[in-house]
């Protein structure tokens, strides 16, 4: 998987790329048809101190893209809650695909019972 990793107004530091690396392993592992993600590392320095820090993430799949953001006081915390929400949407996919073959399975077991075989 590319990853695009834009930081506005925050020191891209070894850690913080390390960090979001991490994170993306694991949502690839999830979901191995991901082609790239698109993560922005935002300070706003004007605000006041709580929810400072604002990550947002666009992780490109076929089909509509998964896309989540966060504002937090704290960069990684940021990142983490990003990363679960992008997850939860991984996993509804997969189950919403998992459903659709089980009800087609279904049905076509129906029609075969109905036709007699």
């Amino acid at each position: 998987m590319k990853l695009i990793l834009i930081p506005h107004s925050v020191t891209l530091t070894k850690a913080i790329e390390d960090h979001v690396v991490a994170k993306l392993e694991k949502l690839e592992h999830m979901d191995h048809r991901a082609i790239d993600a698109r993560v922005i590392l935002e300070h706003d320095h004007k605000r006041i101190p709580e929810k400072a820090f604002s990550c947002s993430m666009r992780l490109s799949v076929r089909g509509p893209d998964l896309f989540a953001e966060d504002r937090e006081e704290d960069l990684y915390k940021a990142i983490d809650i990003v990363c679960k929400k992008v997850e939860q949407q991984i996993r509804t996919r997969h189950n919403k695909a998992k459903a659709r073959h089980h009800s087609e399975a279904s049905k076509t077991k129906r029609k075969l019972k109905e036709i007699g075989l």
